[in-house]
């Protein structure tokens, strides 16, 4: 009772105790979605200068760029979308500024250029009509209000288009060069400079240290260069589903007990359809198209005789040859062709039918029986084949191992010998075929395999999974890298992997559901996790989680150390040779005092050198026969004299020149002006919690 009592007399505490600790799991709800903003996130893709991009609106764009694009996967699908909406948010934010409008000619040209080659606006003389367009569109407005709603739509498309194109050319004009900047150009080019130097290598100095500090500081003084996107890394253990030589030996003895009855059988293809892994074809093939490493033991064989069971690949094979004779290597083959109403290759212009078309064609190879001769008059009168009616039909030589004919064709032309005609019918219509030359006759073999794909049983499979998951569940709890290598696994590691990207590397190509786990708020660095792939598993641990930002001076210093190494490099050399003429430096040194003729701004290479554009471009600004302080280049430090400028004749006009570099400008303008557009903008990008 006294505790009840206790509890009455504190009720008003711990109701206020209960409802904080309820609100405090709904706001905790909240933050963990986002905030009270939670809705707008499930909503937005991302927001480009404070215009949210619709999540419905972009993944019906992601829809119809795959439906147009088969063979594009999803997140490919997912990321040319964004590159092309973050475009025209960009280039609308432009226009808009810029007051560009689209007059009625300027729509139409645009109209013009995009239907252009569609026949449902094209007039009699088979040009595109605006008249005809028009009538289109109003009788979409009449009988279609959807249809009708969906071309205004693409109107708003080829307005926007046609604004794009405005804005462009503007950018394009305001980039050539003038005369002067031709003139410059031209000097570039051909005004040259002969000089002497001496080259003090950085390898002359020993190796100096770079701290971490100072790798930081270089960072800071040039963040736009190492600013990186959010990154992860991962080490992972492959578990490639494939078949143990239990498996192999399995699948040997099953094709091994059904030989016999594959020798006795009188239906070789339909026995091959109902126990070969590997479809029958009846082919006469020449040595060339067997297996190499069987292909004697199988060619030499006679009529009905056997060889195997041997491996080939992923499966292993017994082959019986089922006919043996001599087929020319290439044959020289001509053709009419009388096709019909229905068939094919009718687009509405056949008007015969396909009794009309069997007789013209048994008709004209009557003709062509009793004076080979008319194909050249009869062909380009009667045949519907474009290729080789202008020719008399010929079709040119084919050879028998890449002939370019339809199987029918193929089989009367290298199944006949020289001068035969016939009649052969087809998808296509009716050929009307001689063969005109038959060369290099020799021995083909018909061939029936049956083959047994060597795959991972059950009891494989099964003892797979079983191992990938002891060892993430091991590997949760140990050293991963320490367990990996005592169980005699390699370690394999994927570094830099982007929130949007896709594959992962050659071994395991297309992994989204590795990358989202990757950088999901719940998967911490450490985690480890098993995936399932269709070639087998993966036993992935989280090595590194970066956020957007700076690199770190140990994810930098491939790149900095070098530079720095080099400053400090350099300053040691110039205190050391400092006060002395070139053949002091060169006696002190230990090097020669070398000499570069005609080098230009245009190619600033040194002989036995590099490029060294700065050093190159200070001698230009010398003086005949003066020597310049030490100077650092890409290779070490160097003190040059400049011995000679060789001047150039100026041209008349420096017009051509000027419209060259134009031309070059232009062609660079607009990938350089939409990567500035798109350096210089605030992008919030969250397609990643949606793709």
């Amino acid at each position: 009772m006294a505790v009840l009592n206790k509890i009455r007399q504190r009720s008003v505490f711990l109701i206020i105790i209960i409802a904080l600790a309820l609100f405090s799991f709904v706001l905790a709800d909240l933050f963990k979605s986002g905030g009270f903003s939670g809705q707008k996130d499930q909503n937005t893709i991302a927001t480009i200068n404070g215009e949210d991009v619709s999540r419905e609106e972009f993944a019906r764009k992601v829809e119809g760029f795959q439906r147009n694009r088969r063979n594009t996967t999803s997140t490919q699908a997912v990321n040319q979308v964004w590159e092309m909406t973050l475009q025209e948010a960009l280039l609308k934010e432009q226009i808009e500024k810029t007051g560009i409008l689209v007059g009625d000619d300027q729509f139409n040209n645009m109209l013009k250029q995009v239907y252009a080659g569609n026949p449902n606006f094209t007039n009699e003389a088979g040009l595109f009509d605006a008249a005809v367009l028009e009538e289109y569109v109003a009788n979409l407005k009449a009988t279609s209000p959807q249809a009708y709603e969906q071309w205004k739509s693409m109107e708003s498309q080829i307005e926007l288009q046609a604004k794009n194109q405005i804005y462009y050319n503007m950018i394009r004009a305001g980039v050539g060069a003038t005369l002067v900047e031709g003139e410059q150009a031209y000097l570039l080019e051909n005004e040259t400079v002969d000089l002497k130097y001496v080259l003090v290598p950085y390898t002359s100095v020993d190796k100096v240290e770079v701290s971490k500090e100072e790798i930081k500081e270089y960072i800071n003084k040039h963040k736009s260069r190492f600013e990186k996107e959010a990154n992860t890394a991962i080490n992972y253990v492959y578990f490639e589903e494939k078949p143990s030589s239990k498996d192999d030996e399995s699948v040997k003895a099953e094709l091994t007990d059904i030989t016999s009855d594959f020798d006795a059988a009188e239906d070789t293809e339909a026995f091959v359809g109902a126990n070969s892994d590997m479809p029958y074809n009846g082919e006469y093939v020449f040595k060339s198209a067997l297996p190499k490493e069987n292909a004697d033991q199988i060619f030499n064989l006679n009529e009905g005789q056997s060889f195997g069971p041997y491996k080939e690949n992923d499966f292993w094979k017994y082959t019986k040859v089922t006919g043996v004779k001599q087929i020319a290597d290439s044959v020289k083959v001509r053709r009419i062709l009388v096709s019909y109403q229905g068939s094919v290759i009718d687009q509405g212009d056949f008007t015969k039918t396909k009794e009309e078309a069997k007789s013209l064609a048994d008709s004209l190879a009557g003709v062509v029986k009793a004076d080979p001769t008319q194909f050249d008059a009869l062909a380009p009168e009667y045949s519907d084949d474009p290729r080789s009616k202008g020719n008399g039909g010929d079709l040119g030589w084919n050879r028998y191992t890449n002939a370019r004919l339809t199987p029918e064709v193929k089989e009367f032309a290298y199944n006949n010998p020289k001068g035969s005609v016939e009649v052969v019918e087809n998808q296509l219509g009716y050929h009307v075929l001689m063969v005109e030359e038959a060369n290099n006759m020799q021995k083909a073999i018909q061939v029936a395999t049956v083959a047994k794909q060597i795959e991972p049983s059950e009891e494989t499979s099964s003892d797979l999974y079983t191992e990938a998951t002891k060892f993430e569940m091991e590997a949760s709890e140990e050293d991963f890298n320490a367990l990996a290598e005592e169980s005699n696994y390699e370690v394999k590691t994927v570094s830099n992997i982007k929130e949007m990207q896709e594959d992962l590397n050659a071994t395991l190509g297309s992994q989204r559901a590795i990358v989202k786990w990757t950088f999901n708020e719940d998967t911490k660095v450490g985690d480890v996790e098993r995936f399932d792939l269709p070639s087998g598993y993966v036993v992935a641990k989280l090595t590194s989680k970066n956020k957007k930002g700076l690199q770190s001076p140990e994810d930098a210093s491939p790149e900095v150390t070098p530079i720095l190494r080099k400053e400090k490099q350099a300053e040691i050399i110039k205190k050391k040779i400092a006060g002395k003429s070139m053949q002091e430096i060169a006696t002190s040194e230990n090097r020669t005092v070398q000499t570069a003729n005609s080098v230009s701004l245009d190619s600033p290479t040194l002989p036995g050198a590099t490029s060294e554009p700065q050093v190159v471009g200070t001698a230009f600004g010398m003086k005949a026969g003066e020597t310049s302080e030490p100077l650092t280049g890409k290779k070490g430090v160097y003190v040059i004299e400049l011995v000679k400028k060789n001047e150039v004749t100026p041209l008349n006009s420096y017009r051509t020149i000027a419209e060259r570099e134009s031309k070059t400008r232009s062609a660079n303008a607009l990938t350089r002006v939409n990567k500035a557009l798109k350096s210089s903008a605030e992008i919030e990008d969250n397609r990643s919690n949606f793709f």
